[in-house]
């Protein structure tokens, strides 16, 4: 019958222990704190055959977490950079548009926009203090042989919030 290890070094150990009894000249030479009934339980390989245990490198552990931790940090502190980047940008587009709906909503207009309709902002030409711009229908290239009421700024669209925004500009080809 196949004993394990365990019941072979329990076995050894209750020999040597009734032997010293029997015989007091008898000294075990194995120190009593490096054997155990539990050898699964040593921080190290028990037998010759045993897989090498080596302890862990603590310092190049830490500097791998360390490593790890700068790594992450690092991405998420880019990551909240770009966000800020992006809030940033709205902001001044959101500025932008309101000054612009200030700007539209100070000229004179002779009808009642329609939300995402486009409209045509001109700066009169004659000094008017309360209208210095006027809002139309018709576009810098629509009014034929008829005279446009100033000089063109933008092509507009009015947005559901209330605000407007430019959709063309003077030498603007994008729209």
């Amino acid at each position: 019958m196949i004993k394990t290890s365990h019941h072979i070094y329990s076995f050894i150990f209750a020999k040597m222990n009734n032997v010293s009894k029997e015989n007091n000249d008898f000294v075990n030479p194995i120190d009593p704190d490096k054997i155990t009934e539990n050898p699964s339980t040593l921080p190290y390989s028990h037998t010759v055959g045993g897989a090498v245990i080596r302890p862990d490198d603590l310092k190049k552990n830490k500097s791998r977490a360390l490593s790890a931790m700068e790594e992450q940090t690092d991405r998420q502190l880019d990551q909240i950079r770009k966000q800020i980047d992006l809030l940033a940008q709205q902001a001044k587009e959101i500025h932008e548009r309101k000054t612009l709906s200030e700007m539209i909503y100070l000229a004179k207009i002779g009808f009642k926009p329609e939300i995402n309709h486009v409209y045509h902002l001109y700066q009169k030409t004659e000094e008017d203090p309360e209208h210095p711009f006027v809002l139309s229908m018709v576009g810098p290239v629509e009014w034929g042989r008829s005279k446009p009421p100033g000089t063109f700024v933008y092509s507009v669209k009015l947005l559901a919030d209330h605000t407007w925004d430019v959709v063309d500009k003077p030498n603007d080809k994008s729209s």
